[in-house]
């Protein structure tokens, strides 16, 4: 019982934290690329990564782990990033954000499918009417979505829920920063490489609001995060700790409202405290 509150408290850290990726993210491309956003941030985080598990002496992970860690930089460290910066282009962070409520239910999908976790029937009923409602409202809210940046935030969702699901089954083993660090690692050189090739022409026109998202994606949404968030999902279970992310829309809402100044409507605000009631069905019979 311990362990497990200790990991739905460690995962809603991991949440409050990620509610200003996408924010955050908005604010970072109106400096820079998508592409060369999603290789500096993986950049930043994967020095530090390094450099800790340098200092603390961390064993270098096993063969078999491997392919694990490169599904785990392909899902959150590539995939993700990369597909938000792109559809952040097209809508406001407001919209994007609702599509976080389809986040848990991609991530249970995949803790079943790699996790090898069993969650009741009631569970999937709960976290369907959720992901359902904010499914629904995506397609009836034409005036914050565009196709251009609906799909790749779909697109974000599935490869993210993958790499959830994977790096929560290996931090049973590493443990959750262990995790991200090594994926980071494994990441670095081609990452490193994008960043060289897609770095800006200039930099002196590139405001103080794109260099602090910049900042906060890297540090926070690309380690800080998921050192609790991992954690929260090896200790807590991945099906049920990952229905907490059907909170982060709330948080990523106020957010958006607050440093962007975008609108929030009241549909928005109704399909987010839908989907955060489901979350309480769903964590009962995960």
């Amino acid at each position: 019982m311990r362990e497990g509150m200790d990991g739905w408290g460690s995962g809603l850290l991991g949440v409050v934290i990620f509610s200003g990726s996408l924010p955050a993210t908005r604010l970072a491309v109106g400096g820079f690329s998508p592409l060369f956003l999603t290789s500096a941030r993986a950049v930043i985080a994967g020095l530090i990564g390094a450099a800790l598990l340098v200092l603390l002496r961390q064993r270098r992970p096993a063969t078999s782990d491997l392919p694990s860690l490169v599904i785990v930089a392909f899902g959150v460290v590539i995939g993700f990033p990369l597909l938000t910066a792109f559809a952040l282009q097209h809508i406001t962070a407001a919209h994007s954000v609702v599509f976080i409520g389809l986040l848990p239910l991609a991530t249970a999908l995949f803790g079943v499918l790699r996790g090898g976790e069993r969650p009741k029937p009631a569970f999937w009923l709960f976290s369907l009417v959720g992901a359902g409602a904010v499914a629904g409202f995506a397609l009836a809210n034409s005036a914050g979505a565009s196709l251009s940046g609906d799909l790749p935030m779909l697109a974000a969702i599935l490869v993210c829920g993958l790499g959830y699901a994977e790096g929560a089954k290996l931090s049973r083993r590493l443990g959750g920063w262990q995790v991200i660090s090594w994926a980071l690692v494994v990441a670095l050189p081609v990452m490193a490489v994008l960043a060289l090739a897609t770095h800006p022409a200039g930099w002196t026109g590139i405001g103080m609001p794109a260099w602090l998202g910049l900042g906060y994606v890297s540090v926070f949404s690309m380690l800080v995060g998921f050192v609790f968030w991992y954690r929260g999902l090896a200790r807590g279970g991945i099906a049920g700790v990952g229905q907490l992310q059907l909170l982060q829309p709330f948080f990523g809402l106020a957010l958006a409202a607050l440093l962007l100044g975008e609108p929030i409507a009241w549909p928005m605000v109704a399909v987010t405290g839908l989907v955060v009631v489901c979350v309480a069905g769903a964590r009962r019979f995960a």
